[in-house]
Parts: structure tokens; C-alpha cells; sequence
């Protein structure tokens, strides 16, 4: 029997203590899953059940939904109780995420320590390291010797994240550097902190971008960062498991953008329906206005399409490859700036590879085009006796397009990141519908040039 349906069973035949006893074995997403999945009253029954530092954790394993309704069954001590051993950034998101009145309420029943930490943690802005970061961390400072540090660290444990860095401070919690478990343990007892310290630590600023703290947790594959004020003094530690959140986070919403819309911050199957509906609709019809530019442009050039209504069956074909070879460049550049590859001093380089791209792409590209024409007249009389100039004019305007759309589609989230904007705001559509009005003008000024004396 699966181990959710023995635990079902078990409720069902009313042996609770039980089910308590085989949850107290499970990781806690596990736990939480299962909790969240019971009928209201049983949910809340088997909860309060669990031992505490188990419910702290399987509370923060809730989504906000689920904890918005524990919450409003709660007092305020009992609130109050359960964030006591939340970890400490969890406890921060959840007061930051409650009601100006049951914040009022919850307040007066934590302990001084806490509360003071969580009013610290929750006063930072959102998206900077100081929003991201844990206040339990373990300290040392560097005159301890091995032995006072592990005794400093055995006592601390129990109410620290991770102890497996331990970070050295002085006499004004001024960063030193670090020594990690292995470090202390490897260590003769007599010796001073200071002998076995790495002073290269990788830290962050309280108000830097937390993605990019997030990305330097990655890049140099830490369990976690500390964080500093502007006095270098450590107040916090973002965690690797925090670090991987914020950036499927921010990835989620570059994504969300890039697609042409505003980014959710509910999943998929949760958002209200006009709540999706209003973000994906000023894009939509942002993106809408913007063809009418397409029409405009067309209506110019009204007099050839009526002199050389073939002209008309191509545009399909140039505008859609300009859109998509633009958006190709926009995705790449827009992933290649989140990742650091590439920054605002490289935009020449950029814009010499992606030219140089652009052509060749439109080349082959332009080549196809040309030949198709040129091969499909051996079966129709569809082009006319012209076909060869009208493939040379398919071709070139490919070649045009292609080199255009992928110019266009590198240097849009450069010149954003630089005006202060967010580069994914450069979307796939809004590159498409870029290129679609600026193409319609290259195709048809080439195919003035060429057909000109003949069709046009």
C-alpha cells in the first residue's frame, strides 16, 4: 500500500497518534504535502499534533495560500509560538506577507530577540540580499581558540541553518573570513582561530540585487554568503537552498516577460482568472498598436503591391523570419546577461558578432529563398517571366531582414539594461513587432531597386 494511503488509512480509523509517528520520519516537503492535502479539520488536527521545530518547518514548507489559512486560525500566541523556531528568514516572509493588524497582534507575544530580528529583516527592500538573508548564522571570532570555537559552535548549532561554514568576526562583528566543521575538527585545541582562517571569503552587500548574490552562491558553489552592511560588519547569511529559489524565481519572470507578458506570482494553476488576464493583456495590447504600424507601412507602399500584387505572397515570409531571427538574438543575449557573460562594456563585440551572424544567417536564409523561387517556377507561371528578378529581390530582402532582426534583437536589451530597464522587458513579440514594420520597408525598397523598369 502506498505510504499516503496507509497514512489515510490510518487517520480514517481514527489512530492520529499513529499517523504523527510515521510523519515524524518524513521529510518535511513530504509532510507538508500530505498536511495540505487533508480535509480541514483533520489538516489542522494532525498539525497541531506534530512536535514543534517540525511544525515550524513543515509551515514553511506551506504555500502562502495554505499558511494564509492556518493563520487565520491562530491566536496570536500561537502564531507567535510556531515562528519562534521558523528559521529566521522564513518568519521575516511570513510577517511581511500578514495583514498591518495581525502583525499588531502577533508583536507583543515574541520574545524580544525575535521580534527586534524580525522587524530588522523585514525592513530591507524587496529583491536586495538584506530581503533574502537569514539572521542564524554561526560566529566565532578570531581570538577564540579551537576549543573555545567548537564549544561556541556545539552550543549554537541547534539554532543555526548551517554550521558547516563558521564565520570569523572581530571585537566590532566586522568580517574576517571563514573556517569551515572540518577546519575545527582537523585543528589542535590550543590553536587561535586566526592560524587556520581563509580570509578570501565572498561576501555581498546588504542592498545588492539578491540575484546577483544569488548568482555568486552559484558561481562559486557555496553553502552560503555572507552578507555585510557598508561597515563590513556580517549581519547575515543567504543560503544555497535560498539562492537556488531566488534565481528559478527570477528566471520564472524573465521567462514570463520574454513571452510578452508581466510576471506571475502565483503558479499557473492558482492565479485568479482577471488576475491573469490583466497581465497578459496590456502586453497583448501594447503588441496589438504596434502592428497597426504593419498596415501603415503596407498602405505606403499600396501603389507597388497594385503594379506587383506577387510581391504581396512574400511578405508572410520576410517579416515572420526577421521576427524570429531578432527574437533568436534577443533570448540569447537576455540569458547571457543574466548569467554575467555578457555586460554593457561588450556591447561593440556583441554587435560585431551578431552582425556578422545576422548576414551569414540571412545568406543562407536569402539563398533558400531564391532558389525556391527560381525551382518553383519550372512548374507554374505563378512569378511570371520576371521570376529571377523576384527571387533576387526574395533573396537580398532575406539577407536585409535577417541582419536587421538580429542587430535589432542583440542591442535591445543592452540599450534597456543601460537606460535602467529590465533587459527580458525586450520580449521575443516586442522584437518580432519591431521587425516586422522596419523589414516591410527594407523588403519593398529593394524590390523598388530591383524591379524597377519591369514589374515596378
Amino acid at each position: 500500500m502506498p505510504l499516503n494511503q496507509s497514512l489515510l488509512f490510518l487517520l480514517e480509523s481514527g489512530r492520529k497518534i499513529d499517523v504523527v509517528s510515521e510523519l515524524q520520519d518524513m521529510p518535511t516537503v513530504e509532510v507538508a504535502e500530505f498536511v495540505a492535502g487533508l480535509e480541514d479539520k483533520d489538516r489542522r488536527e494532525v498539525f497541531l499534533m506534530l512536535e514543534s521545530q517540525q511544525q515550524a518547518y513543515v509551515f514553511s514548507d506551506f504555500d502562502d495560500e495554505m499558511q494564509r489559512w492556518f493563520i487565520e486560525g491562530m491566536s496570536g500566541r500561537e502564531l507567535s509560538a510556531l515562528m519562534v523556531n521558523m528559521p529566521s528568514d522564513e518568519r521575516a516572509d511570513l510577517y511581511q506577507n500578514m495583514k498591518v493588524e495581525e502583525q499588531g497582534n502577533l508583536l507583543p507575544y515574541l520574545p524580544k530577540q525575535v521580534r527586534d530580528d524580525v522587524i530588522q529583516l523585514s525592513s530591507y527592500p524587496e529583491d536586495t540580499a538584506g530581503a533574502a538573508m537569514s539572521s542564524d548564522f554561526a560566529t566565532v571570532t578570531v581570538k577564540m581558540t579551537v576549543r573555545q570555537a567548537m564549544e561556541q559552535v556545539r552550543r549554537d548549532a541547534p539554532k543555526k541553518e548551517t554550521i558547516y561554514y563558521i564565520y570569523v568576526v572581530d571585537e566590532d562583528r566586522k568580517l574576517l573570513g571563514f573556517v569551515s566543521l572540518k577546519d575545527i575538527i582537523l585543528a589542535e585545541p590550543d590553536e587561535t582561530i586566526g592560524i587556520i582562517l581563509h580570509e578570501d571569503v565572498v561576501s555581498v552587500n546588504v542592498r545588492e540585487d539578491q540575484e546577483k548574490a544569488s548568482n555568486l552562491v552559484i558561481k562559486y558553489d557555496l553553502i552560503a554568503l555572507p552578507v555585510v552592511n557598508d561597515e563590513n560588519q556580517l549581519i547575515g547569511i543567504i543560503t544555497h537552498d535560498d539562492a537556488i529559489d531566488i534565481v528559478s524565481q527570477e528566471q520564472t519572470e524573465d521567462i514570463h516577460k520574454i513571452g510578452g507578458s508581466e510576471a506571475f506570482d502565483e503558479p499557473y494553476m492558482d492565479i485568479p482568472f482577471f488576475q491573469m488576464f490583466r497581465k497578459r493583456a496590456g502586453w497583448l495590447v501594447i503588441l496589438f498598436l504596434s502592428e497597426m504600424l504593419t498596415a501603415t507601412a503596407m498602405g505606403f507602399f499600396e501603389a507597388e503591391i497594385a503594379r506587383a500584387v506577387v510581391l504581396a505572397l512574400f511578405v508572410p515570409l520576410i517579416i515572420s523570419s526577421g521576427g524570429n531571427s531578432g527574437s533568436q538574438a534577443a533570448t540569447l543575449i537576455i540569458r547571457a546577461m543574466a548569467l554575467g557573460e555578457v555586460t554593457l562594456s561588450q556591447w561593440w563585440r556583441v554587435m560585431k558578432r551578431e552582425v556578422l551572424t545576422g548576414l551569414t544567417l540571412g545568406v543562407l536564409l536569402g539563398l533558400i529563398g531564391f532558389m525556391r523561387v527560381v525551382l518553383w517556377s519550372s512548374f507554374t507561371n505563378l512569378y511570371g517571366p520576371h521570376y529571377v528578378l523576384i527571387g533576387m529581390t526574395v533573396g537580398l530582402s532575406l539577407v536585409g531582414v535577417v541582419a536587421w532582426g538580429t542587430l535589432m534583437g542583440s542591442m535591445l536589451p543592452l540599450i534597456l539594461r543601460r537606460l535602467g530597464f529590465d533587459p527580458a522587458a525586450s520580449s521575443a513579440p516586442f522584437v518580432a513587432t519591431l521587425v516586422d514594420v522596419t523589414g516591410l520597408v527594407i523588403y519593398f525598397s529593394i524590390s523598388l531597386a530591383i524591379l524597377s523598369g519591369t514589374l515596378l
